[in-house]
């Protein structure tokens, strides 16, 4: 008898150990293969994406019932009924092509992978195929067309969210693979570092995200997503040469030539076993710029690395950093010499070395729970030939460990520690030390199946030096309802927080005249964040995005002048608030083979006071754009608006001649592209003029935005 209870026990234990596989292809509807179409087991951990060939695979499965959904953009997102498996179970699915892409996954928004349709907040998806018909070279042009998106010089606001700070601090955190890219000194973001064409897509949310990301992240976040490594060898060479046009006025034609810019970038991808994949560009950037001063001179490297240990087990390891010599260009010398700054300027070169490495270790240990580990080591050097000769030296140390627990198939929580240290040796800032740590959990309760509920939490302690320590409670909640297929309605509501940087807290420097010193009665600034909108297809060639938002911020941070007037200090010098609307329209215009959309943010900025307006916030961001498909030729026209400022620093007229003149934005840039495999060449060719009317303007007072450009781009693939 304990013989055969023993037997029996045996093969029940084997039973329900049985381990199970599901493998198959994803294709379109004329039966390509979808590269890089993501397919998740729904209720577990278990995700992946397809290969070259459109094949995917799930090992060692300890679970006998599946339900399988399948995302990619541009097509109809796929839910699988129940599935039964076996031990080696095969499937094939075909994606429907979407006219909108309301299935974006993206996984800034939760850390996690989600549907940008059950989001309770609004978020944009940028292409790599955009980046590259533009012919982007610095990152944050791209951001000139994402709606509700202003780029003041090199500075980014979402919604309203920042003005011009001179390049200390940030209100939105940008992240590459979610390592956030801030400078451990001034905590900026150089946009230099980030390798455009090694990009597969760039994440943008919007609204306060500090409940997951903590500081920096009350504006919203940008997250760019780099490539994945393929199963096969891959080499691409892009290059591109473009000039800058004669001046609008003969005055302003300072060096009687045409000013060019050109580059080349080198990449290699390959997966070098079955295991381990590695890929590698090195870029080469020159710009000899239409101002006198903006020139640089920039040689770039980017590396990723993946080691799959087992199908449980990966890690990949990230680094990408550049060595450049610039010129410096501030503010120009007067209206009439516009491209020219003031004597005192002239000649300085400003060398700078930025370098960021990075892991991410991802283990899975069952089914249900998952946890990753993250690290990262940004280094930042650069020096100054002001009459200040500024220098900094500084390195940023951060760690986070993020687990990931399906609870069950309707309830998820996402939690984690994030630890920073940052140090820096400089003659601007002195010589002070930062550090932060944070605890965050975030949880998704599908309520039905029209309705998921969103509740977040976060905890912060930051330490600036010889100041005070703070501590915050970022809490957020969010709902998300889909009463049909088509219509998608969302609404959240959260508390954001920034520390401020070690720039704001401890400049103390002469720079174009401006005497900086520092504050060390700073105080962290936050707000109250609040979201309304809905997605709506309002038929197959139309469909519609709407938002209502408002942000409260409190002891805001702003560079100011002190009472005197003599000096400027970063200061919690108001309360804000910033309402406005967002209104986006797509429509396909089939008998022309054209997709057209119009994005309207209308801004009522406000100190609340001082009862004006805040500064550098337009209170009209139009964007338009019409794309068009002949055959193998695309073309396509981007128009942006901006309203005039209402409020700029008004005391900087006092060392910036001619700081009033400022104008409405009108600027409409064209593209034409050719994919050249149709006639046997492995590679695409653009051709892109921008400002196409030569229409002079200012982003920031004293700065003449760039001058009708035109340049061509080549791609070839081996």
């Amino acid at each position: 008898m304990i013989r055969i209870f023993l037997l029996l026990l045996f093969v029940l234990m084997n039973i329900n150990a049985q381990q199970h596989s599901l493998r198959g292809f994803i294709y379109d509807e004329n039966e390509n293969p979808l590269i890089g179409a993501n397919i998740i087991i729904k209720g577990t951990v278990y995700g992946t994406s397809t290969n070259n060939d459109g094949y995917f695979i799930f090992e060692n499965l300890e679970l006998p019932k599946v339900v399988v959904e399948v995302s990619m953009i541009g097509f109809v997102k796929f839910t699988s009924e129940e599935l039964d498996l076996t031990e080696n179970s095969e499937l094939e699915i075909t994606l429907t092509q979407s006219d909108y892409e309301l299935n974006e996954v993206i996984v800034t928004a939760g850390k996690y992978k989600q549907s940008i349709k059950d989001l309770p907040v609004s978020a944009e998806v940028l292409s790599a195929e955009f980046l590259n018909k533009k012919n982007i070279v610095k990152f944050d042009d791209a951001l000139r067309y994402v709606p509700g998106v202003q780029v003041t010089l090199d500075q980014v606001s979402i919604r309203g969210s920042s003005g011009y700070s001179r390049g200390a601090g940030t209100r939105v955190l940008t992240a590459i693979d979610g390592i956030p890219l801030y400078t451990g000194d001034t905590g900026e973001i150089i946009w230099e570092i980030i390798p455009v064409l090694d990009l597969e897509r760039v994440e943008v949310v919007k609204g306060a995200a500090s409940s997951i990301y903590g500081s920096t992240a009350i504006g919203g976040v940008i997250n760019v997503i780099t490539k994945d490594i393929p199963n096969k060898s891959l080499i691409s060479v892009s290059t591109y040469l473009g000039a800058y046009d004669k001046p609008s006025f003969s005055q302003w034609d300072w060096s009687n030539k045409y000013r060019t810019f050109n580059g080349i970038s080198v990449s290699h991808t390959n997966s070098i076993t079955e295991k381990l994949g590695v890929s590698f560009s090195l870029s080469r950037k020159e710009d000899l710029s239409y101002r006198q001063g903006g020139w640089f001179h920039r040689y770039s490297g980017y590396l990723k690395s993946k080691y799959n240990f087992d199908e449980n087990t990966s890690l990949t390891l990230l680094a990408t950093g550049y060595n450049q010599i610039r010129g410096n260009f501030n503010f120009w010398k007067n209206l009439n010499n516009a491209l020219v700054p003031p004597d005192g300027d002239q000649g300085i070169t400003v060398p700078s070395e930025r370098y960021i490495m990075g892991f991410s270790l991802n283990k899975r240990l069952d089914n249900k729970f998952s946890y990753k580990i993250t690290g990262s080591w940004y280094r930042s050097i650069w020096s100054d030939q002001s009459e200040s000769d500024n220098s900094s030296n500084s390195n940023l140390f951060r760690g986070e460990v993020q687990t990931d627990w399906n609870i069950s198939e309707s309830l998820k929580l996402i939690s984690g520690t994030e630890l920073l240290w940052g140090e820096v040796n400089s003659n601007i800032f002195g010589n002070p030390n930062s550090s932060s740590l944070g605890f965050y959990s975030q949880l998704e309760f599908q309520l039905n199946r029209q309705i998921k509920l969103f509740s977040g939490l976060r905890y912060d302690l930051n330490k600036l030096d010889t100041l005070k320590s703070e501590n915050s409670v970022s809490p957020k909640i969010g709902i998300n309802y889909q009463p049909t297929e088509t219509t998608a309605i969302r609404a959240s509501f959260g508390k954001g927080f920034r520390a401020p940087s070690l720039a704001e807290a401890f400049t103390s420097t002469i720079t174009s005249g401006l005497v900086v010193r520092p504050n060390p009665q700073i105080k962290p600034e936050y707000n109250y964040s609040y979201e309304f909108g809905i997605n709506q297809i309002i038929s197959k060639n139309i469909s519609i995005d709407a938002a209502f938002f408002q942000n409260d911020y409190f002891d805001m941070i702003e560079p100011a002048f002190e009472p005197g007037g003599q000096f400027v200090i970063f200061d919690n010098i108001t309360k804000a608030r910033i309402q406005g609307t967002e209104l986006n329209i797509k429509t396909d215009i089939e008998f022309i083979n054209s997709m057209f959309s119009i994005n309207h943010t209308y801004l009522w900025a406000r100190d609340l006071i001082n009862n004006k307006a805040l500064k550098y916030r337009p209170r009209n961001l139009i964007y338009l754009s019409l794309e068009t498909n002949f055959n193998y030729f695309e073309t396509r026209i981007d128009f942006r608006y901006w309203s005039r400022a209402e409020e700029i620093d008004d005391q900087l007229s006092r060392v910036v001649a001619d700081a009033q003149s400022r104008v409405e934005v009108f600027v409409t840039d064209i593209s034409l592209g050719a994919n050249l495999f149709q006639i046997g060449i492995p590679g695409r060719i653009n051709f892109v003029l921008n400002n196409i009317f030569n229409y002079n303007y200012v982003e920031m007072i004293g700065n003449i935005s760039p001058i009708r450009n035109i340049s061509v781009n080549l791609d070839l693939l081996f």
